[in-house]
């Protein structure tokens, strides 16, 4: 491999490192700063994309926008069946609040069709500047094999460049398609125990996204029923974070860990109301119920 780069100019490697940059997306798009993670050497920042995970969010977005799509779509086609009977057996009142219905419908419908194609733009986007980095990336390692010479420095530290260019493309893009995902709008329906869970007992659940946090505590009643201080909390989903839960039982001043559990929010992208029932407990003797509408 190392032979096969030598033969190179200085001005033919240039140009082919160069080329790898002219698709910056930074220069033809406005979007939202990136999110830097913190590095554990020396306190630096990094860029860390996940092309693997943002694909998955994005089949995942894209199934549950067309989804909303296709229902507006069959509740225009219905308020447009009845417009057109109500049109010669009706009161012309209701046949306007009918097409104002229509009108409003339709105004979704253009909306959806506005964000599916915005998040695919943005999808697109990101998979250019993800072939284009892996692109650099093996170019960058072949040079690095060749013998040593002035042309193969100098086109190192331009790849070095257009990695590093892509890589800060790619974040831009994530931070831009996260702006698109929406709002999780999460139900607490209690705990399930059977004979685990005892009037009086008192417990405290603990739910994260991220930085986003929710901690709600509940109590068992005489009659079985629950009582929790909070019911729904709406957390903004991102790309690369999962929901952590965790459950204590609160005794006294005490408190028992009773569980620890992460759920990928990958499924709740979806039209329907999502109900949750994860094991808090390695055997199943707890369970927690909640709800997921995105």
């Amino acid at each position: 491999r190392s032979c096969s780069f030598t033969g190179f100019s200085t001005v033919q490697s240039r140009k082919l490192a160069k080329s790898l940059s002219r698709s910056s997306v930074r220069s033809r798009m406005s979007l939202k700063p990136p999110k830097a993670y913190n590095s554990l050497q020396k306190g630096a920042l990094i860029w860390d994309p996940k092309p693997l995970q943002v694909k998955k969010i994005f089949e995942a977005l894209k199934k549950g926008l067309n989804e909303y799509l296709e229902a507006h779509q069959a509740e225009l086609d219905y308020l447009s069946g009845r417009h057109k009977d109500t049109k010669r057996n009706s009161r012309l009142a209701f046949y306007y609040d009918l097409d104002k219905q229509i009108r409003s419908v339709e105004r979704h419908i253009r909306k959806l069709e506005f964000h599916i194609s915005k998040v695919e733009e943005l999808y697109e986007a990101y998979c250019i500047q993800c072939r284009l980095r892996d692109g650099a990336t093996n170019m960058k390692q072949a040079f690095s094999l060749s013998p040593s010479t002035k042309a193969s420095r100098e086109s190192l530290v331009e790849l070095y460049k257009n990695v590093q260019e892509c890589t800060e493309d790619m974040c831009f893009i994530e931070g831009a398609l996260e702006v698109h995902l929406g709002e999780f709008h999460v139900k607490m329906k209690g705990l399930v125990g059977f004979a685990r869970l005892c009037p009086g007992d008192q417990y405290e659940v603990f739910v994260r996204l991220g930085r986003q946090k929710w901690r709600l505590k509940g109590k068992i009643e005489t009659d079985d029923s629950q009582t929790w201080d909070e019911e729904e909390k709406i957390f903004i989903p991102n790309l690369h974070e999962k929901f952590e839960i965790k459950v204590t039982e609160l005794r006294g001043l005490a408190t028992i860990l009773v569980g620890v559990v992460t759920c990928d929010s990958v499924n709740f992208f979806t039209t329907k109301p999502q109900a949750i029932i994860v094991d808090i407990t390695e055997l199943g003797t707890i369970k927690l119920r909640l709800e997921v509408l995105w």
